[in-house]
């Protein structure tokens, strides 16, 4: 009787134990480190456009331009004092 009891109190606690486990396995982690680049679509102007939020101080982007255009880009200071910049193509 006691055998029986303790067999089947394990086969519950192992039981619940992988259940646990899987479950936990489909929260979703919550990341502690800044997100990588990302292009977020906006307005500016009424125009369309996307901004690339970079957040780690390390992030650096490629820029491409057509042929016989140059990357320029234009700095300016928001209203909160925060610096920000334009990125065109150019001649």
């Amino acid at each position: 009787m006691k055998l029986k009891f303790v067999t089947r109190f394990s086969a519950l606690a192992i039981g619940s134990t992988g259940a646990f486990l899987g479950i936990a396995s489909l929260v979703p982690a919550i990341a502690t480190a800044p997100a990588p680049p990302q292009l977020v679509p906006a307005v500016l102007g009424g125009k369309p456009i996307y901004i690339l939020y970079m957040t780690r101080s390390g992030d650096r982007a490629l820029v491409r331009c057509y042929p016989g255009q140059q990357p320029k880009l234009q700095v300016q200071t928001r209203t909160d004092g925060v610096k920000e910049g334009i990125l065109t193509c150019g001649s």
